[in-house]
């Protein structure tokens, strides 16, 4: 069934309770002499209330009264804030180059007011050392203290260990500023003079290269945990094996009977 008000002639009532154009109240009016203040103003008669009785119809700008609807529900989803959760994944060994490299991720995160996801993957025997990752969570969080908080504690769920970083800015208050920053920026570029074409064309481009830049850094993390798990899988492998193998090696060797009582 269609959403719309029906205008004009869809309307099959015998009266309506007529609203003017500035609001005023017309009264109980027959369906046609509705019509014809309609066009008399150059209007549309559109039904406001259907389930009155009689129905309350207004007179208006109907392609108007859409136009100003569709932008108010538009500024309504740009002002929407929906609550992301971010993931991070580090182990308890990392290096300090891709500590620092993760925790940049979780400073972006956490300034665009989204909460992030800690988890700290533990491979083979790094299972029966829980403090490595407990105490990587916790400088993590020291580290970013100034942006977010612990809003859930560090806990073990099977071969990880979880901790979640609330952001201290809330969503919507992220979002003002970005959209700030980039209305100034925008304003900037609009007012600036020939003379600087060539130093804004510039900054662009170092812009785009930061975007390009850090985009290759995402892709190093993922290619550097991608190794990482195949070399740890590969050595869990190898200590399997080994494992398995040192009993065999161990056992005596028997020899024949025959042979031992020739001997």
């Amino acid at each position: 069934m269609s959403t719309e008000p029906r205008i004009n002639d869809r309307i099959r009532v015998p009266e309506v309770r007529l609203v003017g154009p500035s609001g005023e109240q017309v009264g109980i009016v027959p369906l046609a002499k509705a019509l014809e203040l309609a066009q008399e103003y150059d209007l549309d008669l559109v039904e406001v209330a259907a389930t009155a009785r009689p129905p309350v119809c207004k007179l208006m700008d109907y392609g108007k009264f859409k136009y100003e609807s569709a932008m108010k529900a538009r500024e309504a989803r740009k002002n929407q804030a929906h609550t992301v959760i971010k993931e991070m994944k580090l182990r308890p060994k990392i290096d300090p180059h891709d500590y620092d490299t993760k925790k940049g991720h979780v400073v972006r995160f956490l300034k665009q007011g989204d909460k992030v996801k800690i988890t700290i993957m533990f491979r083979g025997r790094e299972q029966s050392r829980p403090e490595l990752g407990f105490r990587l969570l916790q400088r993590l969080a020291d580290d970013v203290q100034d942006l977010g908080f612990i809003e859930s504690s560090p806990k073990q769920d099977g071969r990880n260990m979880i901790m979640v970083l609330g952001p201290h800015k809330k969503k919507t208050e992220a979002m003002a500023e970005a959209r700030a920053i980039a209305d100034a920026r925008k304003a900037e570029r609009q007012g600036r003079t020939p003379g600087s074409d060539a130093a804004a064309d510039s900054d662009e481009f170092l812009e785009d290269q930061d975007d390009i830049l850090e985009s290759e850094d995402v892709a190093d993390d993922l290619a550097e945990d991608l190794d990482e798990d195949v070399a740890e899988d590969l050595a869990e492998a190898q200590d399997a094996a080994a494992e398995t193998e040192a009993p065999e090696a161990a056992a005596p060797v028997e020899q024949p009977a025959e042979a031992s009582q020739g001997a």
